[in-house]
């Protein structure tokens, strides 16, 4: 009898501690299933004239998308280049055409995912409680123009639109020795609240966002190529389809109402 009760409760003891592994295995599982179910992060390397804009719509797109948005912001060919050498983006915007074309080509970018999404102005800036001779972009000299801060237009689109500008008014070669080189389109920003340089170029979107600077003029259209910023979705993003909703949202009314907000033009 004592043997036949030691047994019993020997096989009780196994059953119990079986079920407890099972417990705490399911607990490991569940656990390891609330990791997996975290939401996806998705991430946007966008031109840094974006930024304030960006910021708006995030909080809008993820409120009604199991989604996480997180952006990578700098100039257009510093980030085509990161792509171009393996950084995680799901989605690229550029603020010209070029450097979207690049991706195009080197097979960065999913077919058919391409479209553009806003427009820009470029404008000569000052600060606001400072007093320049100049008037109008017409009326740059050697004389009268002091330092003046660019984007480099080789890697930064507003840069290079800025090149356009003035080489087609004659006035680039004239005004070399004047240029305080930026990294992209917001330190050109920066130099001109400090009063680092006398006078900047920057887009529209970007003057509008400081109270410390003041437009002087405005550069006319036919000066430059058109101010375009395409979107497309990468190769290597594993959200294409959250990917493409957001590019989609830029563009809906929505998108479009934020963005004139900022500054920019459908």
């Amino acid at each position: 009898m004592k043997k036949s009760s030691l047994l019993v409760i020997s096989l009780l003891l196994t059953v119990m501690l079986a079920a407890c592994g099972t417990t705490n295995d399911s607990k490991k599982e569940d656990k390891s299933s609330n990791k997996n179910n975290s939401k996806p992060e998705l991430t946007i390397s966008a031109a840094v004239s974006l930024t304030d804009a960006l910021e708006e719509m995030k909080k809008d797109f993820e409120k009604v998308h199991d989604v996480k948005v997180k952006f990578n912001l700098g100039s257009s060919g510093t980030l085509a280049q990161q792509i171009q050498q393996g950084a995680p983006a799901d989605v690229f915007i550029s603020a010209n055409q070029d450097w979207m074309d690049k991706l195009e080509l080197s097979g960065d970018i999913k077919k058919g995912t391409r479209s553009d999404v806003t427009g820009n102005r470029i404008v000569l800036i000052t600060k606001k409680d400072g007093e320049s001779k100049v008037k109008k972009i017409k009326d740059l000299t050697a004389k009268n123009a002091g330092q003046i801060a660019i984007g480099n237009p080789e890697s930064v689109p507003a840069g290079a639109y800025t090149e356009d500008t003035l080489k087609h008014l004659k006035k680039w070669d004239k005004l070399k020795n004047h240029f305080i080189m930026a990294k992209d389109v917001r330190q050109v920003l920066t130099y001109t609240e400090t009063g680092n340089a006398d006078l900047g170029f920057v887009y529209a979107s970007d003057a509008a966002t400081s109270n410390k600077v003041k437009i002087i003029d405005t550069a006319d259209k036919s000066w430059h190529e058109p101010i375009i910023y395409p979107g497309a979705v990468t190769t290597d993003s594993k959200y294409e389809i959250p990917a493409k909703e957001f590019l989609d949202y830029m563009k809906s009314s929505k998108g479009q109402e934020i963005l004139k907000k900022y500054g920019f033009e459908k």
